[in-house]
C-alpha cells in the first residue's frame, strides 16, 4: 500500500512548506530548541515513509494485505 506512504510524504511536506517561513524567526532558545526537535521529527517521518515507499520495512499491521485464512476450532 505506497499511496499511504506517499499521501504522508505529502502531508509533511505541506507542514513543511507552512513552517518554513516560521522558522528563521525564532529568538529565543526555547523557539530554537523546539524548531530543531520538529524538524529532527520530520527528518524521522520522511526517512521512514521512503522506507516504506521502497519496501525496505514492512508496512504497518493495519495496512498489511489480508490473507483469507478460514480458522479451525
Amino acid at each position: 500500500m505506497q499511496h499511504f506512504a506517499i499521501l504522508r510524504l505529502l502531508l509533511a511536506g505541506f507542514f513543511l512548506y507552512v513552517a518554513w517561513p516560521v522558522i528563521p524567526s525564532a529568538v529565543s532558545t526555547e523557539a530554537f530548541l523546539f524548531w530543531g526537535a520538529w524538524l529532527v521529527f520530520f527528518i524521522l517521518v520522511v526517512g521512514a515513509n521512503f522506507a516504506a515507499l521502497l519496501q525496505m520495512t514492512e508496512p504497518p499491521v493495519m495496512e498489511q494485505e489480508r490473507v483469507n485464512e478460514r480458522q479451525q476450532a
